[in-house]
């Protein structure tokens, strides 16, 4: 059962690598055209959901922070623009793991705790930004720190740390799907002469015997490119969408079924004492008086395993099925991820190294960026028990999830999806709009926010028909009308087919 369930974690992570792969060629040059339009990154709000969409798009916060730091190291972007587009895509690369969560909905309980697991992630990033975007605008702080930062170190070009995972994956990953990631970038950063080249990569055949190194491929004569052998869609007639379609499908199949079998090899293999031990291992605390540094040893834990792996996004989908199963509690999670969020920033960091020592300082700035707002969202949101608030949004959406399973889906496309697009479409009307419109907004979901704490904890403070929510209509505060309607079309569909 255990070199079962190993061959099923690489099959899984494999399957995430060609899910980026699919997303990237089905809205690569897409989130290319996004970045190219100064105009509208100049706007921190509208920067903002770029970076989540086109996070979203290319299933990759390591694709869009390198593009963001190519583009900064480039001059096309300033520092100051750049800021709020690492902030979206820290929102971004959280749609993973909520997508793996999905997977476990077959357990009411399972899918709870798998859910609050995953989305605890969303909150922390949605909660940071909603207070430190707000801040770098009024002030320019991560500006002004990470300026600070290069300014004291004397900082040399370099190059990438190699990608451990990788070195295991790619052998299989290289067969089924290789890209050339330099077209988005490229297209992002203006260069015309890549709007028609294919992200796949053409073989050429072997490089001859006086070559050493990577062999320049010219496929159909003027397309360069550069591959290390042959995979399934050499040459392929296909068009860049379709082929992502395809490994869209495939590459969700596979993960579904590896998850799916993952979380069944688990359960038989986690019972009993075996069972007992792990969880009494991970979710201790560390002896006393050391105890509240567990947390902190568990963040180290997170990022250092996030290094190694360079993406967040492995990472965090790997211990959903673990919390879904309760061998690690939400609380112990929790850190575990905020670690995540730290070890993700080394991509952007390795990224802006390999720049060009002219514009080292600058990309090496922004990439600084992104570790900072990381580290101020925690600072924001661990230290104290009480500020730990993305732990109790999490829990309580695990709930909701758990009696409407529906929800789950609803969230996905409400938080990834609709609310970035409303929010850009009211961005792009200008300050006024966005003021208008948010201002009010934010004032009702923070007087809903206490009004349901003091509901819960001291409903004699509050006058007595704002005690409960039963003198508003029933679906404005209950999702139960909405779960009738959606249990009867569903139920006519069935009945049809």
């Amino acid at each position: 059962k255990v070199p079962l369930m190993f061959g099923f974690l690489y099959l899984f992570v494999c399957s995430l690598d060609v899910l980026s792969s699919a997303f990237q060629l089905a809205g690569g040059k897409v989130a290319g055209d996004i970045f190219k339009d100064n105009a509208i990154l100049s706007n921190p709000v509208a920067g903002l959901v770029v970076g989540i969409l086109v996070t979203v798009l290319v299933q990759s916060s390591s694709t869009s922070t390198s593009i963001i730091v190519s583009m900064v190291s480039s001059g096309l972007l300033e520092v100051r623009s750049a800021i709020p587009i690492i902030m979206g895509s820290n929102i971004g690369t959280s749609v993973t793991n909520t997508i793996v969560a999905l997977m476990q909905a077959g357990d009411r309980s399972e899918f709870k705790r798998a859910f609050a697991g995953a989305t605890v992630h969303d909150c922390f990033n949605w909660l940071s930004v909603l207070v430190l975007l707000p801040l770098e605008v009024v002030s320019g702080y991560l500006h002004h720190v990470t300026r600070l930062v290069v300014a004291t170190f004397n900082i040399r070009s370099g190059k990438d740390a190699p990608d451990l995972l990788k070195i295991i994956t790619e052998p299989f990953t290289k067969l089924i799907i290789q890209l050339d990631k330099s077209v988005i970038t490229g297209i992002a950063t203006g260069d015309e002469s890549l709007r028609n080249r294919s992200l796949i990569r053409v073989w050429c055949g072997p490089a001859p015997p006086q070559v050493r190194g990577p062999w320049p491929c010219w496929g159909h004569h003027t397309i360069p490119g550069r591959v290390d052998g042959e995979h399934l869609f050499t040459d392929t007639p296909l068009p860049d969408l379709a082929v992502g379609l395809v490994l869209l499908a495939g590459s969700l199949i596979v993960l579904c079924t590896c998850l799916i079998l993952l979380v069944k090899l688990l359960n038989s293999l986690l019972k009993g004492q075996v069972a007992k031990a792990i969880q009494k291992v991970i979710n201790t605390d560390l002896p006393h008086p050391l105890s509240w540094l567990t947390g902190y040893f568990a963040m180290v834990v997170g990022a250092g395993m996030t290094f190694v792996v360079q993406s967040s996004s492995v990472f965090t989908s790997a211990i959903t099925p673990l919390i879904g199963l309760g061998v690690i509690s939400i609380e112990r999670a929790y850190p575990l991820t905020l670690g995540s969020n730290i070890g993700t920033t080394t991509t952007a960091i390795l990224a802006a190294l390999a720049s060009p020592g002219d514009k080292l300082a600058s990309s090496f700035q922004i990439a600084l960026c992104h570790f900072f707002f990381n580290i101020s969202g925690i600072l924001l949101w661990y230290p104290l028990p009480f500020t730990r608030l993305p732990i109790r949004m999490a829990k309580a959406l695990g709930e909701r999830t758990a009696k409407y399973r529906w929800f789950a889906v609803l969230y996905l496309i409400v938080c990834f999806l609709l609310l970035p697009s409303l929010i850009f479409g009211i961005s792009m009307a200008g300050w006024q709009a966005l003021v208008g419109v948010g201002t009010p907004f934010l004032g009702l979901l923070f007087f809903v926010g206490l009004v349901n704490a003091l509901q819960a904890r001291s409903p004699g403070r509050l006058p007595k028909w704002l005690q409960t929510w039963d003198f508003l209509p029933a679906w404005m505060h209950s999702l139960q009308p909405l779960d009738r309607l959606i249990t009867r079309a569903t139920l006519c569909c069935t009945d049809r087919c």
